[in-house]
């Protein structure tokens, strides 16, 4: 025998291993060679076996629909078996089915505090406390083949700096027209939008959006007026041969914690009256409803919806507006304080990636015939970074599986 596989193609390490196993009906404990002791219930057991009752094996999806056995899945043996797997035998199928002990530790929900965190914390910061970018040297990305350990050296710092604080810099990228589409696609599929699959941002004829003059462009993120707007941004640089024209950032979350300890009233107003974000192109007409400070269940931050040039009427009930307009302002005041903001220049080969639910990002005027200034950019989606960055810790757990089974 060997150990069971997971109910997911993820390799597990068996850092520590199975010492003591002790049951009832309904859930059962084990203790584990480091001393820490799990609790499993029997129904989280049945649904999360790997044998091909419960997942096709092709897949690794779940095919078990628990409503379908007789009875409620209850324990009616456990025991530690020889190759150091968890084996359990179910009443009333009268079924044994053993699991890896590397999964069982990696997924021990009665240890939620112990377990390692699954993405990087996020990283709150001001302006005076990161004044560039975090940069990484990407210059032999370009010759790196997909999946490879050379990818993976430039791809997983630049992917845990994104995910801990919202941005990230590339630099030494090659200053070719639609290389951004072969570095984004590293990380992900890139969403087009109605700016295109890349867009260039630069001063034209005509524009449709302020981004593509060279006028200041005020703090805020792109397309607040989507139901699901872009995760992600990514700004590429062509050429930058202007006077001005420097690029600003700001962590939105860390101005909404501000703003929640020194006008905690204005906070509350922004986290829960529905603004009315519209676009004011000639061609699509988008509008969303949503508050400026989006949280989560458990008042986590999520997103920020700042951009005062796409936001519509106010639509909120009589009662509300003239609060509403107060907290706006007292918002729009803190985004002109210099505490928060980062200022830096691109330079041709530079690819900034950042939070688009997260991160405001505005620029400097800068003289339009001066020189020339050209960033191509494209979207992402949170969910790609996510993965990806899961993706190369899969790869890391794998090589680790892999060296503890040679040295054995």
């Amino acid at each position: 025998m060997a150990l069971p596989i997971t109910p997911d193609y993820d390799s597990w390490p068996i850092d520590e291993t199975l010492v003591k196993v002790i049951h009832e009906a309904r859930y059962l404990s084990v203790t584990w060679s480091d001393g820490r002791v799990s609790r499993f219930h029997s129904v989280w057991l049945r649904e999360n076996a790997a044998d091909d009752t419960t997942v096709n094996p092709a897949t690794r999806e779940r095919i078990l629909d628990l409503s379908q056995i007789p009875a409620w899945p209850e324990i009616a043996e456990a025991s530690i078996d020889e190759d150091g797997a968890l084996s359990v035998l179910f009443t009333p199928e009268d079924r044994s089915l053993r699991f890896h002990p590397g999964f069982l530790r990696a997924n021990d929900y009665d240890n939620q505090d112990a377990l390692p965190p699954e993405l990087p914390p996020l990283t709150l910061w001001h302006g005076e406390q990161l004044d560039q970018p975090p940069t990484i040297d990407a210059a032999r990305l370009a010759e790196a083949d997909h999946g490879s350990a050379q990818e993976a050296e430039i791809l997983y710092p630049t992917l845990h700096e994104l995910l801990g604080k919202g941005l990230v810099r590339l630099r030494d990228l090659p200053t070719e027209e639609g290389a951004i589409e072969k570095v984004a696609e590293r990380i992900g599929s890139i969403r087009t939008t109605n700016f295109g699959h890349l867009f260039n941002v630069r001063a034209i004829q005509n524009p449709d959006s302020n981004a593509y003059t060279s006028i200041a462009l005020p703090p805020h993120v792109d397309l607040p007026t989507r139901e699901y707007q872009p995760g992600l941004q990514c700004l590429y640089c062509l050429e930058n041969t202007v006077e001005g024209g420097m690029a600003v950032m700001m962590d939105g979350f860390a101005i909404a914690a501000a703003l929640k300890e020194e006008h905690p009233e204005a906070y509350e107003t922004l986290t829960t009256v529905h603004w009315r974000y519209a676009n004011t192109s000639r061609n699509t007409d988008h509008v969303w409803y949503s508050p400026m400070i989006v949280l989560g269940q458990a008042g986590e931050l999520l997103e920020v919806r700042i951009a005062d040039f796409l936001r519509g009427p106010m639509m909120a009930p009589f009662e509300q507006t003239e609060t509403a307009y107060e907290a706006l302002m007292t918002l729009q005041r803190m985004l002109r304080e210099p505490r928060f903001a980062m200022r830096f220049t691109y330079a041709p080969g530079d690819m900034v990636i950042f939070d688009n639910r997260r991160l405001l990002h505005a620029r400097d005027a800068f003289e339009g015939d001066s020189g020339s200034r050209w960033l191509q950019g494209c979207y992402l989606e949170r969910d790609e970074v996510r993965s990806r960055y899961r993706m190369l810790k899969r790869a890391e757990r794998a090589e680790r599986v892999e060296e503890a089974t040679q040295a054995v």
